[in-house]
Order: structure tokens, then sequence, then C-alpha cells
């Protein structure tokens, strides 16, 4: 498995806050994401002022794209977007539709996994061509109090079989990491862990540091 990126999440609610923690973070992440919160406040607008700021990083759009998957597509990937997601709820078609448009960019579709879903639709989604998907832990769901668990990995790992490559969300701290070591990880991504953080340039080496010991330097 190839060693997982470091993605930083924006969800705030104003660009120019968002601008300022990619300011401190852009060097010290490999991912930088607009958020579904930034772009329903600030629209396109969000995906284009991150790619002016970070031409070298890997953008994303945040959209959890539900239908009208190829104007969507195009219109994130015309933004500056490498990956953009769609929610899981969505057709296939809409999801085949997206897809089409991202391979035709050099993008990728990132299927957000919230909610209802079954390992057959994973299937599905990786027989049109599809290779990402988000594992999340909902903000409401932590607010609650859950935890990883086994179950939880026991999904990652059946979706990591199919061929999946997971991004991994949630208020997700380096000290998770062990947990996700037999998984096949995209890419681990934190908002508030780095961007709310007294240091988050430490933070961010603290992720690296944990992520190489894990697997390795390749």
């Amino acid at each position: 498995m190839s060693r997982p990126l470091l993605q930083l999440a924006l969800d705030h609610t104003r660009l120019v806050d968002a601008q300022r923690d990619v300011s401190l973070l852009k060097n010290h992440v490999d991912i930088v994401e607009a958020g579904t919160i930034l772009c329903l406040t600030e629209g396109l607008g969000a995906v284009k002022a991150l790619r002016d700021q970070c031409p070298e990083k890997i953008i994303v759009a945040d959209w959890k794209v539900a239908d009208a998957g190829e104007t969507l597509a195009q219109q994130a990937f015309d933004a500056g977007a490498n990956w953009m997601t769609i929610i899981c709820a969505a057709p296939l078609a809409t999801i085949e539709k997206g897809h089409a448009v991202a391979l035709a960019r050099g993008g990728e579709i990132q299927i957000e996994l919230f909610g209802n879903w079954t390992l057959n639709d994973a299937r599905d989604w990786y027989r049109v061509g599809v290779r990402q998907a988000i594992y999340h832990r909902g903000r409401d769901a932590q607010a609650s109090g859950q935890q990883w668990g086994e179950v939880d990995l026991a999904r990652m790992k059946a979706l990591s079989d199919i061929g999946l490559e997971l991004s991994i969300t949630g208020g997700i701290t380096p000290a998770d990491l062990p947990l996700f070591k037999d998984i096949r990880v995209k890419a681990f991504i934190a908002g508030r862990a780095l961007a709310g953080a007294s240091d988050p340039a430490q933070v961010a080496a603290e992720f690296h540091a944990q992520i190489r010991a894990i697997w390795g330097e390749q």
C-alpha cells in the first residue's frame, strides 16, 4: 500500500478565514479541500481561490453531488479541482457521468459514504471506474461520542478488498492512525485538528511522522 497523504479540510464560512489557514499549512499538507460549508457560502470562487493559492497541491471540491453529475463535475474541474465528491446516495448514472468528466480532465471522483450504502453499491462504483471513497464519521456522530470501532474497521477493510482507496475523516488525530494500518488509505483528512491547533505546523508534522512510522517512506 502506498503512503497515505494528509488533507486539510476547510469548512469555514468565510473564504478569507480559509485562506488564512491555508497560508499557515499549505507547505505542510498534500491536499487542500474546499469543504462543503465553504463551497455553499462562497460558491465556485472558493475552489478557484484555493487553486490560485496552492498551484501545486491537489484541490478537492467537496460538493457531495447528488444529481447533475456531468454539469457539476465540469464546473468543479474547470474551477481548478483535481477531485470532486459525490454522495453515496446518488444514482449510479450520476456517478458515471461525473466520473467520465473527471477522467477526461485528469481528475478523480470520490464517493462520500454517509448514511446507508452497501458493499454491492461499492462494487458498482468500482465497476464504473471510481477508485476512491471517503469514510466519514460525521460532526453529529462525533458530538454524540461515537468512537471508531470494529464495525468501522471491518467495513473499511471490505471496501479496501474491493479495491477502493479510502480517505478517512471525522475528528482524526495522529494518535488514531495506527487503527487503520491494514486499510488501503488514500488520505487522512483533518480540519479542526490542524486549523484549530495552537501550532498547526507541529500537528501536521506529527501526522506525517505517524504516517511514516506505520506506512514507511515510500
